[in-house]
């Protein structure tokens, strides 16, 4: 096993997580992540209410008995969301690991601290990471621009990233995008990181509750197969690459473009469709550049075996060799 600070803080197997994801971080793939060893986060959004969060919370206990978190992303929204609620349900539930993303978690940290839950906070630049340590959370996971989702506007790299905020925090810090298979583990550990985080490598596994469709998508697609849309509206945002992501950029690219010129198009309601139907080109949907790395669908168990597997091998053997 690939014991780390990130596996002692959170009572976990091994180094790995998967992180919240719209849509797809829902009970039968967060249970199997957490039956495999790993840590995965519920979307506490996903759901659609703060009850039906308590609900899906109990489903995955139904699957599993090991840890698994909740992932809590803070946007501002036309609707208030009523993210107090949503906390409460979390911690009256007894989950111990949350993973906040989007604005400052600081509001809600307090009460978190009180019972006794752990704060995962993603970021995507180094100065963000910092101010996060600053006002308590626990542990960081740091956004390459590789990643699906917001990698923020600085467009550095995970090889550069990672070791950079590492080496200015105290807390563990989880390496996030780029990170498919045990060769990524095993640079996010050399880096200076506690762990790493996937998105896409998790979407295509057995349990993932998206069509067949979309998994054998991303098997198909290679580093080049995803679009960085919402660039000029200053909200980047990385996604596979189909006839709408196109049609988007093309609308970017004639210039002046506003969020009213596109908000048809990126509904998510239409990338819910997407995962439902298998109709990949009917709306945006996330994935990164890990498309390159991903050449089958396993169970979450087979992933996460191979993984450790493949990762104690390179660092016993492959570095053993180089010191030779």
């Amino acid at each position: 096993m690939l014991k780390t600070r990130f596996t002692e803080m959170f009572g976990v197997d091994v180094p790995i997580t998967c992180g919240g994801m719209t849509r797809v971080g829902k009970a039968e793939l967060i249970a199997a992540v957490a039956n495999a060893g790993a840590l995965g986060f519920l979307t506490a959004l996903t759901p659609g209410s703060p009850e039906k969060l308590a609900a899906e919370i109990k489903k995955t206990r139904e699957i599993t008995n090991k840890t698994f978190g909740i992932n809590l992303t803070i946007l501002p929204t036309i609707n208030p969301v009523p993210y107090d609620e949503y906390r409460q349900v979390i911690i009256e539930s007894g989950i111990k690991a949350v993973e906040t993303a989007g604005n400052n978690p600081a509001p809600h940290l307090p009460a978190f601290k009180a019972a006794g839950v752990k704060v995962i906070h993603k970021c995507v630049t180094a100065r963000h990471a910092v101010k996060a340590e600053s006002i308590g959370v626990d542990c960081v996971s740091i956004d390459g621009f590789e990643c699906a989702g917001h990698p923020g506007e600085d467009d550095v790299g995970g090889l550069v990233l990672f070791p950079v905020t590492a080496a200015r925090l105290k807390i563990p810090v989880i390496a996030s995008g780029g990170i498919a298979d045990a060769r990524g583990l095993v640079a996010a550990l050399a880096l200076g990181c506690e762990g790493a985080n996937m998105g896409t490598r998790f979407m295509a596994t057995k349990e993932a509750p998206i069509h067949q469709k979309v998994k054998e998508a991303i098997v198909s697609g290679d580093e080049r197969s995803t679009d960085i849309i919402f660039r000029t509206l200053h909200n980047s945002a990385r996604v596979a690459r189909n006839a709408i992501s196109q049609e988007v950029v093309a609308i970017e690219k004639r210039g002046n473009a506003t969020f009213a010129d596109v908000k048809d198009l990126v509904a998510g309601t239409r990338g819910g469709v997407v995962y439902d139907s298998g109709d990949t080109d009917y709306g945006i949907w996330s994935a990164g550049q890990t498309q390159g790395l991903i050449h089958d669908i396993p169970t979450c168990k087979e992933l996460v075996e191979r993984i450790v597997t493949e990762a104690t091998a390179i660092i016993r053997e492959r570095l053993d060799r180089a010191l030779a």
